[in-house]
């Protein structure tokens, strides 16, 4: 069942809600675990790290079931029809990466297991496409559908927004919740430490809960000008979506128009 929408009336964009302009924003989406399934569980210690450091919305959701249409709602504010994981779609619509494009920012997305550049296949090996948004959609170049492999190091060198997702054995989805967790360790432990001190931001959601529930995820916001500690006004993947817009003063598209932007800044 679709979340209720979170009005966003008489809210204000980018600068003037306080939302901070980030040099660099990662986004992680892990698979399939409601809140109290990872915060506070002993086998998620570095995720329960982050939400220590960063800030821990716990009254956060999901839009739908299953997995594909949540991945849609969040990059394009819509599951623009998409009901199911069925593979593949050729999309239209405008979404988070062709709205960075038009204002000349920049967008990748980073696959883990994906074999190359611009691959389109349904899946390899632990990949899957229906975890993968943006090789969706044919107004984005094929370039940026990339490898996780493809990460930079330098993180200087990152797009303004990077979406990250995780393969099968590392997402919470077939593996547990303890690889998954060391594997965000391993891989992103540095950048976001960096993110800390080079005005960026680490976000890490789920695409869903385990269907038992009323679809409650956790988010964690881990970046030098995030509030720390739990944030409990309510929001949804909509209202994630209408945050990164807002950052860069772009439109809110789809159902983001909907929904008020997350609220963790501090004010320094």
């Amino acid at each position: 069942m679709m979340a209720m929408l979170l009005t966003a009336a008489g809210c204000d964009h980018s600068a003037q809600g306080g939302i901070p302009r980030p040099d660099h924003i990662v986004v992680v989406i892990e698979e399939n675990r409601p809140y109290n399934a990872v915060m506070g569980n002993a086998d998620a210690p570095y995720l329960n790290e982050l939400a220590r450091q960063g800030a821990s919305l716990t009254q956060f959701y999901a839009i739908t079931h299953p997995s594909q249409p949540n991945y849609l709602a969040l990059f394009s504010g819509s599951a623009l029809g998409v009901s199911g994981d069925s593979c593949p779609h050729t999309l239209t619509a405008r979404n988070l990466g062709s709205q960075l494009l038009q204002a000349d920012l920049t967008f990748a997305g980073y696959a883990q297991s994906m074999p190359h550049v611009g691959y389109t296949g349904c899946t390899h090996g632990a990949y899957v496409r229906r975890h993968n948004p943006w090789v969706n959609f044919s107004n984005l170049p094929a370039s940026l559908n990339r490898p996780w492999t493809d990460f930079p190091r330098d993180f200087n060198d990152l797009p303004t927004v990077a979406f990250v997702v995780p393969d099968l054995k590392h997402d919470m989805h077939d593996g547990s919740v303890r690889q998954a967790d060391n594997w965000l360790r391993d891989s992103l432990r540095d950048y976001a430490n960096w993110a800390m001190t080079h005005n960026s931001l680490l976000i890490i959601t789920w695409d869903e809960d385990d269907s038992e529930g009323p679809n409650r995820i956790p988010a964690i916001l881990v970046g030098e000008h995030v509030q720390p500690g739990n944030h409990a006004q309510p929001n949804n993947l909509y209202g994630l979506l209408r945050t990164l817009l807002d950052a860069y003063d772009l439109e809110p598209i789809h159902h983001s128009a909907d929904v008020d932007p997350i609220d963790v800044w501090s004010n320094d």
